[in-house]
């Protein structure tokens, strides 16, 4: 297929209802990122549920390192991804049955019970039920949003489109931290506001799967031929897609012939995004980015901070966050994935274990958060998602794509669960330990990873893992 046949699209006002619909996904799992640290720092939530944890902050001399150090504060962040881990599996399942729109649907109603239930919460139990319960639409979120994006999107904005999964995971943070600032000052319940506003997304998210058509490669392989086809019309916004249709037809042929698609996950097109998806999403937690979004406001307390003035600087970064990311939209089907790939940077800085910190080194510790930030935000962060959304044959598609969102959750759920220890056992040098993992990244970049852009998502296998040094020896 020539790239003019491909590129045989418009992009209409439903085409762009559906991408804003299916990306408030990403808006949804960025809120609560943004919400767990905020909520965990309000001392009305402290009192309530981790009163031990508020005695230790108060305490004057306390370590400024471990002044949050509890496990059970962590639970209440680290419960949600573990969830999740194993609901993506489940959502692999529904999105290969069912189809994407339905698994997004079921996403928006298990996120909307869990912030009815953890806006209630009037114990731990309750508490980390509907943790429990949000991290379950983030599973089934996080396993379809970003393939729905990529099966909808055309060759040429494929990268910007499943993008907008990150972009709105930016600003649900970016809100997130709006609403702690906001709800901070409202006592003693600001924290059940903060958690219940969660709803607002996956309300939008529940109208959107009403509005939005499945993706023609999930009608197809279903067997529902014609509304595929309907459905691949209505998403190019014109009639001539017959060439485009007859190659997702071949592909969904080809896929009808895979009975256990996690089995065929061990054959030799299918190793190479797999390898790649499960070690890019364990790079993208290693570089510390969900320690720095989950525990913004905590760590910013930690180096001295009033907190007002902590939840203030997080809402810096979210807005930071944001707008890198359209650096990303706007980038990554220009100059590729693989340069984007090897942006980073270290942040270091010194901090007394008590006290506070003087108005010219907190300038520059926000300063070095938002350069992190901004690093992070247009490239591992968006391109953690888009690569192994595009690269899986069909046949293991929604399989390998399970096995990404599930190691992503994992990894999420050890560093949630961990950093607060870490913090208060490594101090500064936890810095050191993320940057050390930001070299390998780079090396993991520039031997193993391919460039993908403006390759149909369908003939990745011959043009792209057949054709590298390393993979092509494995057919």
């Amino acid at each position: 297929m020539s790239m003019a046949e491909r590129n045989n699209s418009k992009i209409t006002i439903y085409v762009l209802s559906c991408w804003i619909f299916a990306a408030f996904g990403g808006l949804m799992f960025g809120y609560d990122i943004g919400i767990s640290g905020g909520v965990s720092g309000m001392d009305d939530f402290l009192k309530k549920f981790f009163p031990q944890v508020y005695e230790r902050k108060s305490h004057a001399k306390e370590n400024n390192y471990c002044k949050y150090d509890d496990q059970l504060l962590q639970l209440f962040t680290s419960s949600l991804y573990l969830s999740a881990l194993v609901a993506s599996f489940f959502a692999s399942k529904a999105a290969t049955k069912f189809g994407r729109r339905p698994t997004i649907f079921m996403a928006s109603i298990f996120f909307l019970a869990g912030a009815v239930l953890s806006a209630a919460a009037e114990n731990k139990l309750m508490l980390i039920f509907g943790r429990i319960l949000f991290g379950i639409g983030v599973g089934f979120g996080n396993e379809t949003v970003p393939l729905f994006l990529t099966e909808v999107a055309p060759i040429q904005h494929r990268g910007a489109v499943n993008i907008l999964f990150q972009l709105f995971v930016t600003i649900g943070i970016f809100i997130a931290n709006l609403v702690n600032y906001g709800t901070s000052m409202i006592h003693p319940h600001g924290w059940r506001l903060s958690l219940g506003v969660a709803a607002v997304p996956a309300i939008v998210l529940l109208v959107g799967s009403f509005v939005i058509t499945d993706t023609p490669s999930s009608l197809i392989e279903r067997g529902k031929d014609e509304q595929g086809k309907a459905a691949l019309k209505k998403i190019r916004g014109v009639n001539d897609v017959e060439v485009e249709y007859q190659e997702i037809v071949a592909a969904c042929e080809q896929a009808k012939l895979v009975k256990h698609p996690f089995r065929d996950l061990a054959k030799a097109a299918s190793i190479p995004p797999l390898v790649i998806a499960i070690l890019l999403q364990i790079f993208q937690q290693f570089t510390g980015i969900n320690a720095i979004m989950f525990y913004a406001p905590v760590l910013f307390q930690t180096m001295g901070f009033k907190s007002d003035g902590s939840l203030l600087s997080s809402v810096i970064t979210g807005l930071v966050n944001v707008g890198s990311t359209f650096v990303s939209i706007y980038l990554v089907d220009k100059v590729g994935r693989r340069k984007l790939l090897l942006q980073a940077s270290i942040l270091v800085t010194n901090l007394e274990e008590t006290g506070t910190l003087d108005r010219k080194l907190a300038a520059i510790v926000v300063l070095l958060v938002c350069t992190y930030v901004m690093s992070f935000a247009w490239s591992w962060g968006p391109l953690g998602w888009l690569i192994p959304s595009e690269t899986f044959p069909l046949e293991t598609r929604t399989a390998g794509f399970a096995f990404a969102v599930s190691t992503n959750m994992l990894f999420t759920s050890l560093i949630a669960q961990a950093f607060l220890t870490m913090l208060c056992t490594m101090q500064a040098y936890i810095f050191f330990f993320f940057s050390g993992w930001i070299v390998v990244m780079g090396l993991f970049v520039i031997f193993f990873l391919p460039e993908t852009k403006g390759v149909p998502i369908d003939s990745m296998v011959e043009r792209v893992w057949m054709q590298h040094p390393v993979w092509k020896k494995l057919f």
